[in-house]
């Protein structure tokens, strides 16, 4: 049994619709204003306290098309062969299910929405092993990639294990690719130049890493690799293109691509340990595909600011398309933000990192109204804790990530990758869904 919806094509295109809640506003004024169910409002947004909105706070709004209401000895393969569409699509329109093919009587599963996408990507998402399972699984409708972080390697060559086989067995039973992702990351939490020194250098060793690369990518079922050294010596920026060209060398006729992650250039010649090292041009061109690392403006131990402003980032697109072919990039995309306590002192504030989800319990917690900066394109707010303390919080709502998911477009790129899938963030999923149809894997 299905039914047919239409939106109220009097209001024009009946589109995805970004509500900002104005104060004295509820989920059920917010529904009637747009002629939806409240409680579909309620659940494709996973409001935790759908009667305390926050004024400042979006609320998506979907319009379903078309909707099947389940009947005894229907299956989530059997619905998605009645309509056409791939189970994934199935669970990106109805996030409500867990990516779980669960299903009851009565049981209400959007088909379709009213939408105008802006065409097909492919998406990324990195996870730490121990990442909540619930939360990996459901994220997973919406990757094409996923990449476990990370393997390290030691002086000699020799890869560091990493337990990732539940993630990589959680991603192949959604079509998802694994990528494994190698880095110069150490056990303390930094990212080792003397290591990419020693690999980039010694020609043995390299080929040592290379070989054991290799025979970790066909043990663990991997599609491809995803390299991340940082903090690169100067003098080591030609060997790092030649490491990459090497990898590529011997992983591609094995049926591997290679990834690149790239520092947030402006510049050929950018100042700074963390640029110096990086060649747009020779790795954009030694590599399969690149991602730029588009965050972290906003950051631990800097002053309060958006994570990934706008215009920052527009900077860094509009030098990579001059060094590296649009169809290879991936933009990296944030999933969280940092709460600052004030006043900033410089070498002494240290921002928490938080969850999008979580910062806006803390506008509701303290009575903040959330603010949206037009320049940067990210939401904000002030709070005074319990103990009088003032903070400021910058964080990714709905509004922000329609305006990163539009450059992509824009500049005609491969996709974005997601840093990274630790932390619950529903209003991207949904604006994503609604703009984009994720590629599915081909390999």
């Amino acid at each position: 049994m299905f039914v047919l919806l239409f939106g109220d094509k009097s209001r024009g295109a009946v589109t995805m619709t970004i509500h900002v809640v104005r104060p004295g506003e509820t989920v059920y004024s917010i529904a009637a204003m747009y002629g939806v169910s409240a409680r579909d409002v309620i659940q494709y947004n996973e409001l935790d306290e759908p009667n305390r909105l926050v004024p400042g706070q979006t609320i998506v709004i979907l319009f379903p098309r078309r909707v099947h209401i389940v009947e005894a000895g229907d299956t989530i393969y059997s619905i998605t062969q009645q309509y056409g569409i791939t189970i994934n699509e199935l669970y990106r329109n109805n996030t409500k299910l867990g990516a779980l093919p669960v299903l009851r009587p009565g049981d209400r599963l959007v088909i379709s929405y009213e939408q105008q996408r802006l065409g097909d990507m492919s998406v990324n998402g990195y996870a730490y092993p121990f990442v909540d399972r619930t939360l990996f699984r459901q994220t997973m409708p919406f990757m094409t990639y996923m990449t476990p972080f990370t393997y390290g390697f030691t002086f000699n060559g020799d890869l560091v294990p990493l337990d990732d086989e539940a993630l990589i067995d959680i991603a192949l039973q959604y079509g998802v690719a694994p990528l494994m992702h190698l880095s110069t990351l150490t056990e303390e939490g930094g990212f080792s130049n003397e290591l990419a020194h020693r690999a980039l250098n010694d020609i043995q060793v390299q080929n040592r890493l290379l070989d054991n690369i290799l025979i970790n990518l066909r043990q663990k079922n991997y599609k491809g690799l995803d390299v991340d050294f940082e903090f690169i010596y100067v003098e080591d920026r030609d060997k790092y293109t030649a490491f990459i060209r090497n990898a590529t060398q011997k992983l591609n006729p094995e049926g591997y691509e290679v990834i690149v992650a790239l520092a947030p250039k402006t510049s050929s010649d950018q100042p700074g340990l963390l640029y110096q090292g990086h060649d747009y041009g020779g790795l954009g061109a030694a590599a399969n595909g690149v991602l730029l690392m588009t965050y972290e403006w906003g950051y631990t131990y800097g002053p309060p600011m958006a994570v990934a402003p706008i215009p920052n980032i527009r900077a860094v697109l509009n030098y990579a398309v001059t060094q590296i072919a649009r169809n290879k990039i991936y933009m990296g995309m944030p999933n969280y933000g940092y709460d600052w306590p004030l006043p900033y002192v410089r070498g002494t504030t240290r921002a928490q990192s938080i969850s999008n989800v979580e910062a806006v319990r803390l506008a509701r917690e303290y009575n903040a109204e959330i603010l949206y900066d037009e320049t940067a394109q990210s939401p904000h707010f002030q709070y005074t804790n319990t103990s009088g303390e003032l903070h400021e919080v910058w964080f990714e709502d709905a509004r922000s990530i329609r305006a990163k998911l539009a450059l992509v477009t824009e500049f005609g790129f491969l996709g974005i990758g997601y840093w990274n899938l630790m932390r619950p963030f529903p209003q991207n999923w949904l604006v994503l869904n609604a703009l984009y149809r994720i590629r599915a894997f081909q390999g």
